[in-house]
């Protein structure tokens, strides 16, 4: 018998086996399927799957980015702006990962799209651009919420922009220049305050000692002499001249 027969199925067996080789990196699972239905998850490493038979879907464990595209929004003020961001996950359950969705990162990067537009939508312009850890972090719980039954771990939620039209930009900046006029006028009605309490409180000290308001009429006196350019007359306060008077009325 020719040894050609023999060869012919070693050599058939042979190329099965190296073809149903299959080499996974650390990060990655081989989600296998015999005939159709799920049989497991394989690797890292060495794995066989047998040609025709089983066939094998590669996962990446490995966090993936992802870009949400613009958005348009209108917050609760009526405010239109654009906004965009990028999300950060991982496949914690290959199995689900392919079984329950058609395709994870597009189910995933939808789904993140819609639930920026509802959350921000939620929230007025001064909150958007003031609190936006709290906004990242409400959009990441929504997303990995939603995302669990998937087999998919939404890690971290980051807005980059939110871009306003020229014309709500003049219109922030006209409000800003009015909020610190409006800062300027009480900080200078609080000092006029703070002064007329502190005037009171002087003059009344003054009121108490009748000597201490003649001290200080003379000083007035004295720094407004230093001035030669304009002459000035005071009245003299009978509070100086009356002990003088006294003593020529006692001494006649």
């Amino acid at each position: 018998m020719p040894i050609e027969i023999y060869l012919f199925p070693v050599i058939l067996l042979g190329g099965l086996f190296v073809a149903s080789i299959r080499i996974l990196r650390e990060y990655v699972r081989g989600v296998i399927f015999t005939l159709g239905r799920f049989t497991g998850v394989k690797g890292p490493g060495f794995i066989i799957v047998i040609p025709g038979i089983q066939n094998m879907v590669r996962v990446d464990l490995r966090v993936q980015v992802m870009d949400v595209p613009s958005q348009d929004v209108i917050s609760r003020d009526n405010v239109s702006v654009k906004v965009n961001a990028v999300v950060y996950f991982r496949v914690i359950d290959p199995e689900r990962a392919i079984i329950q969705v058609e395709d994870y990162r597009m189910a995933t990067s939808q789904l993140a799209q819609t639930t920026l537009r509802s959350v921000l939508g939620q929230h007025e312009l001064d909150e958007m651009l003031a609190e936006r850890e709290k906004l990242n972090n409400d959009v990441r719980q929504i997303l990995d919420n939603q995302t669990d039954a998937w087999g998919i771990k939404v890690a971290n939620v980051e807005i980059k922009h939110v871009d306003l039209d020229e014309s709500m930009i003049r219109a922030i900046a006209r409000q800003a220049e009015a909020e610190r006029a409006r800062r300027a006028k009480v900080i200078h009605a609080e000092g006029e305050q703070q002064a007329a309490e502190k005037l009171m409180l002087a003059a009344r000290k003054l009121a108490e000692q009748p000597q201490a308001m003649q001290l200080r009429f003379l000083e007035t006196l004295t720094e407004v002499a230093g001035d030669r350019a304009s002459t000035i007359v005071f009245p003299l306060p009978m509070d100086l001249i009356e002990p003088l008077l006294g003593k020529r009325r006692d001494a006649e």
